[in-house]
């Protein structure tokens, strides 16, 4: 019996060994195309890694991860056996020009013709690294500086730095009436960042801010003064949640973004105050040149009837054709969906149609939750418009839309253009 026991233990641990030989090993992990991007970077960041069993689901990731980066327009992979049972992982990228100027025109609130003129390199040092700023003239004098690194310290683990000295003309409503302000936010901001895994990361950290408020012209109230300057302290967490896949224009998937944010002050105009909104967005592929996409945005904040109340409408944020600033919520609901359509598409250049539908509803500073079903709070607007998009150059995107109003609110604009760089949403 003993023997029989001996034999039997030494034929399991053969079969044993061959079916674990069988194993697919990865022998090396090679990156073709890229230039400006450090591939010793974009092998850190990679699930499959030299020596680590073949795995096809995790290289199958690893190129929408490839794929999700601003330096990258397109990738794909090959695997190529080379001894037994090792193989060869072979990454192929194509590269965008990532250094790219930030040019915007528009007008104000009181007419001023306005203009923005910066320059971002989403590609710095070769390392994913986001650095670059901005100047702006809307009548007043704004900057930023901004750097974000999501790999910073290791390809799990990043930070973002911004500064930030922003002026703007801004429209203050008392009931009925409004008044025009010249606002002033000076603020510095650090995030940390984390890649939980493929799909979910978290950004949090905190931004110190001084708001100051200044009376140009319109109405006035006894209640709000004529000049304001407050300090502030903004502590943020941004929750992703990330299934989306790209090519070239085209974006297939499921996203969801999470931002909460608490303010803490002391001044007499304006409480501690918390203010949270979710991003639900969905893309899907229809035929061979169309994309359906869609946007949900749910947001609320702490309930107090101040002309300061965060939930702006307005163009370039949430309804095309609305008007600049036209509004403000402590609530909103926001849903645009549009369909867009290749009409023309080569090695550099794709043109796109668009057709639009934006639907939006706020509650009042100080109201109820029954205000998102009141007739005078709903606003729709749906219309048409145009993509210009270099599919070299990383969100190269120029767009035109013209919004104009579905439903009978005589509370805001008929319509008009909305201009902008990069996809609405």
């Amino acid at each position: 019996m003993k023997l029989k026991n001996w034999v039997f233990s030494l034929c399991l641990l053969l079969m044993s060994s061959a079916f674990f030989s069988q194993e697919k090993t990865v022998l090396e992990v090679v990156i073709n195309g890229a230039k400006k991007t450090k591939v010793a970077f974009l092998k850190n960041i990679l699930s499959t890694q030299k020596g680590q069993v073949l795995d096809s689901l995790l290289v199958a990731q690893d190129v929408i991860l490839l794929k999700r980066l601003p330096a990258i327009s397109n990738a794909y992979y090959q695997v190529l056996s080379t001894e037994s049972n090792s193989y060869s992982v072979l990454f192929t990228v194509e590269e965008n020009i990532t250094i790219t100027p930030d040019i915007n025109f528009w007008t104000t609130t009181n007419k001023q013709f306005a203009y923005k003129l910066g320059v971002y390199d989403y590609n710095f040092l070769g390392r994913n690294i986001t650095f670059g700023g901005f100047y702006q003239n809307n009548g007043f004098d704004s900057y930023a500086l901004n750097f974000r690194a999501p790999n910073l310290f290791s390809s799990k683990w990043g930070m973002v730095v911004n500064h930030q000295n922003w002026k703007s003309e801004e429209p203050l409503y008392f009931e009925n009436a409004a008044a025009n302000y010249l606002y002033n936010n000076i603020s510095f901001e650090v995030l940390g960042l984390h890649q939980i895994d493929f799909k979910n990361q978290i950004q949090f950290g905190f931004n110190f801010f001084k708001e100051k408020y200044q009376y140009l012209s319109g109405v006035t109230d006894s209640s709000i003064p004529k000049s304001l300057n407050l300090n502030k302290t903004l502590l943020k967490l941004v929750y992703t949640y990330d299934d989306l896949d790209y090519f070239y224009q085209y974006i297939s998937g499921f996203k969801s973004v999470l931002y909460a944010q608490y303010v803490l002050t002391e001044n007499d105009f304006q409480n501690e105050f918390y203010i949270f909104w979710n991003d639900f967005l969905y893309f899907k592929r229809i035929n061979e040149n169309g994309n359906l996409a869609s946007r949900l945005r749910i947001g609320l904040s702490s309930n107090e009837k101040t002309p300061f109340a965060p939930f702006a409408l307005d163009n370039n944020i949430n309804l095309r054709g609305v008007g600049i600033l036209v509004d403000r919520g402590t609530g909103s609901v926001v849903w645009n969906t549009e369909y867009r359509h290749t009409v023309y598409d080569q090695n550099w250049v794709t043109i796109q149609t668009n057709m639009f539908t934006d639907f939006g509803s706020w509650r009042n500073p100080g109201g109820a939750i029954n205000d998102f079903i009141k007739n005078e709070n709903i606003h729709i607007y749906s219309g048409f418009g145009l993509r210009f998009i270099s599919k070299k150059i990383y969100n190269a995107t120029f767009r035109v839309d013209y919004g104009f109003r579905v439903n009978q609110n005589q509370n805001n604009s008929k319509g008009g253009f909305v201009f902008g760089i990069g996809q609405y949403f």
